[in-house]
């Protein structure tokens, strides 16, 4: 299928690794120009010679910019230019028990996994209403939808995140201007996979075995998802194709949530 993104601008941020370098891999593919980003230059400059290496016909470039810090991200935003497609995948998370996260860490996990996008839509939604077509699209996850208890700053942030992007698309009624979430489920990141490799190391034990150990009872896919198949979902939302869904979440969860909506 022609997504038709040819000629389209994606900007992609947290995107050297993982689910949003399966993105931009895949818009690339289809003939976007794509923007990587990350916390350090030469983790962005190794992340734009692979996915050139990957596909010699890509047309990418990268900016570095911690979104833990404010100022670097306006000094980023200077620098990006017009912007057709934005997908808020920047985050972290982690484990934690709830009386033992600080202040200081909330609002980390606020500042890293909400206000980034709030930065990054406040400066790019009008571009796009202006432009007459535009896309944001949200990575976030189950986590905001079902809180997990032990990781409950993860979970509020990115149900915080949820609403934002719920919000924003109310601003875009009558436009060809669309914000959506895709509600991510458990996904073998890279991340994710250097943790399990690490703990298998030390308990002796092979990577795919703890890798299968980890998969949750209430998952319907029954493994973990790989990067690319979130990836599918969002190169969709990001073109034209999709103009008819807006203001939704949408999953790509392997059947994690057990309600029907």
């Amino acid at each position: 299928m022609d997504l038709q993104l040819a000629g389209r601008t994606v900007f992609i941020p947290g995107s050297t690794q993982g689910i949003g370098f399966a993105i931009a891999s895949l818009c690339a593919h289809e003939g976007a120009t794509v923007i990587l980003n990350g916390r350090n230059k030469d983790g962005v400059h190794a992340a734009v010679a692979r996915l050139r290496d990957d596909d010699p016909t890509a047309s990418v470039r990268g900016i570095a910019a911690d979104f833990a810090d404010a100022g670097k991200v306006d000094e980023l935003l200077d620098r990006l230019g017009d912007v057709d497609v934005l997908i808020n995948n920047v985050g972290l998370f982690d484990v934690a028990t709830f009386t033992e996260i600080d202040d200081a860490e909330w609002t980390r996990y606020f500042e890293i996994n909400l206000m980034s996008a709030v930065r990054l839509s406040r400066r790019l939604l009008p571009q796009m209403l202006e432009n007459g077509w535009g896309r944001i699209i949200f990575i976030g996850t189950e986590s905001a939808v079902d809180v997990p208890g032990d990781m409950i700053h993860y979970g509020a942030t990115k149900a915080a995140a949820l609403a934002l992007s719920n919000g924003l698309a109310k601003l875009t009624r009558g436009t060809e201007v669309t914000v959506n979430t895709v509600l991510g489920g458990p996904t073998y990141s890279d991340g994710v996979a250097a943790t399990v490799e690490q703990i298998a190391a030390a308990q002796s034990m092979s990577a795919a075995d703890l890798r299968d150990s980890l998969v949750r009872e209430s998952s319907l896919l029954q493994r973990f998802i790989e990067p690319s198949e979130i990836a599918n979902l969002v190169a969709f939302l990001a073109s034209p194709l999709s103009a008819a869904t807006n203001g939704a979440a949408l999953r790509a969860d392997g059947g994690v949530l057990p309600t029907v909506v």
